[in-house]
């Protein structure tokens, strides 16, 4: 057994707070069932057990202090007497009984109840207390400390359930909702946060998997992703649209009828438009998180006559004598 000291990694002047909060550190972090894939962990727990069974106790501090018992508890070889033992009495005393008396005596495990309240306080559910069986036994309960021990099982908490939300862009706007399945099998409407977007997350404490050992279920975590739109495509909170224009319309102008997420408006295409006039129709956008709207960007593309026409032919050949104009710039010749 290494020294204490060491183990706890204090200094022989430390304080009573400084060797309890330096054992509560260690023993949270070597617990076994805190390091279930480290078999050493239990060793490394069971060695910091014994080193506070020794140094968390005052008057076994004392003993281990002035070379009266060895870092495991056990008396040292005193001038007085043999290991183990305060002194020699003579056997022909009266009683008969008189001989060899333990300087460990009754009180060889006084520290290790206030060690136990620690162990409980900062590991809870880890594991349970093991019943003390005499002075031989550390509070930790393992077979290398001597005596039985008691285990509770411990309380697990269930593991969060990660949930995909498909949310249509009508639904953001108009209901504010979405609808998941939850592990248990319940269907749930869920609240949209104000100015959601892809990818976002929303979490439904205690609605995911079940623990085991009576601890609590995990939590629900939903992964908003928005459905594709036939219409719109969706950039930040802006929405964007292509709007098909016939070729007379983009020349002469035109009132056309365009689809929102709020409903249908007229739009007014300037006369002389050409293909890929982007228009902003303010705040017909998705919300965002400072309770405005984005905007609706109308891109219009001209779209020519599904089949040939002789007129058109032979307007477009005249034009193209009588009025030619220059549609690229220098940078294409």
């Amino acid at each position: 057994m290494r020294d204490p000291y060491s183990v706890l990694g204090v200094a022989k002047s430390a304080n009573e707070g400084d060797i309890k909060k330096a054992f509560r550190k260690l023993a949270k972090k070597y617990h076994p069932d805190q390091n279930k894939d480290d078999p050493g962990a239990q060793q490394r727990f069971a060695e910091v057990n014994q080193a506070y069974e020794i140094i968390g106790d005052k008057d076994k501090r004392g003993q281990f202090d002035r070379g009266e018992i060895d870092a495991e508890g056990k008396p040292k070889f005193q001038s007085r007497g043999f290991e183990g033992f305060s002194g020699f009495e003579d056997f022909g005393a009266a009683g008969g009984n008189r001989g060899f008396r333990s300087s460990g005596g009754a009180g060889a495990g006084a520290g290790a109840g206030g060690f136990d309240d620690i162990l409980n306080d900062i590991l809870g559910g880890f594991g349970g207390r093991g019943k003390r069986g005499g002075p031989g036994q550390g509070a930790s309960g393992f077979a290398g400390a001597g005596g039985a021990h008691a285990r509770r099982p411990s309380a697990v908490k269930g593991k969060n359930a990660d949930l995909i939300a498909a949310v249509s862009l009508e639904d953001i706007i108009n209901s504010g909702k979405a609808q998941v399945t939850l592990p248990s099998g319940k269907t749930v409407n869920v609240t949209l946060p104000k100015g959601v977007v892809e990818g976002e997350k929303i979490r439904l404490k205690g609605q995911g998997h079940p623990g085991e050992q009576g601890g609590a279920a995990g939590d629900a975590m939903i992964e908003v992703r928005f459905r594709t739109h036939k219409l719109f495509e969706v950039k930040g909170s802006d929405l964007h649209l292509d709007l098909p224009v016939a070729l007379y319309e983009a020349i002469l102008g035109a009132k056309i009828r365009t689809p929102t997420l709020s409903g249908a408006v007229n739009l007014t295409i300037p006369a002389n438009s050409s293909s890929g006039k982007t228009m902003r129709l303010k705040g017909k956008g998705l919300p965002t998180k400072n309770g405005g709207h984005g905007d609706l960007l109308v891109k219009l593309q001209i779209m020519l006559p599904p089949h040939g026409d002789d007129e058109l032919d032979t307007l477009m050949k005249a034009w193209k004598e009588i009025t030619p104009y220059r549609v690229r710039g220098a940078e294409f010749d």
